[in-house]
């Protein structure tokens, strides 16, 4: 295999080993694994709290509706959230456990409105896991430590997806999701890394 589509790889998917946590982030999708996979962090008492976070995606009217998982999760529901909150419930996770943010329509909201919902409850985020797609997994942990830079953050990708590190050369599909990430990582951060700089140089 050529060393930059190792590379590629090797950016794009991240996945640390869990660890007890002081929350468990789950950025908006429709995708049921990564609640799945945040209840059973949660059920094996990782972390106290469980944050979803998500409105449904811009420029849409609503929640499109469940994209992916083998168990269906029967709604309505008025946003990624409330997808989100149902499927932690039915698989064990208490309603008190569960922090609701759910204004978000992209993934850089996710991360500023989960930080705006810790803050306004006195949380302090020493460490934090963040359970999503294993494609959205650099994205998803550029977005959440730029909102929290004083946390360790693990990212645990959702097993069972269809397009995975060893999966993604498999299929157009797979090639477009991955190189789109990788576009994403550069362009949605072009802003932000010019606003960081800016402040850190002050600093």
């Amino acid at each position: 295999m050529l060393q930059w589509i190792r590379d590629v790889a090797d950016f794009i998917f991240l996945g640390d080993a869990p660890a007890p946590a002081d929350v468990i982030f789950i950025p908006g999708n429709g995708h049921a694994l990564p609640a799945e996979l945040a209840a059973k962090l949660y059920s094996e008492g990782l972390a106290p709290w469980v944050l979803p976070s998500g409105r449904y995606a811009i420029g849409t009217s609503g929640f499109a509706g469940q994209l992916s998982g083998a168990r269906r999760y029967e709604g309505p529901f008025d946003t990624e959230w409330a997808f989100m909150r149902r499927i932690l419930m039915d698989n064990g996770v208490p309603e008190r456990a569960i922090l609701r943010e759910d204004e978000a329509t992209y993934t850089y909201q996710n991360a500023i409105f989960s930080r705006k919902r810790t803050d306004a409850m006195k949380l302090t985020v020493s460490r934090g896991i963040i359970c999503c797609m294993p494609v959205h997994a650099r994205r998803a942990k550029m977005y959440y430590e730029t909102l929290f830079p004083e946390a360790e953050l693990l990212v645990c990708p959702a097993p069972g997806a269809a397009v995975t590190r060893e999966t993604w050369l498999q299929s157009p599909e797979g090639i477009d999701a991955v190189l789109g990430e990788l576009s994403r990582c550069g362009g949605q951060f072009s802003e932000i890394l010019k606003e960081w700089a800016q402040n850190h140089e002050k600093s």
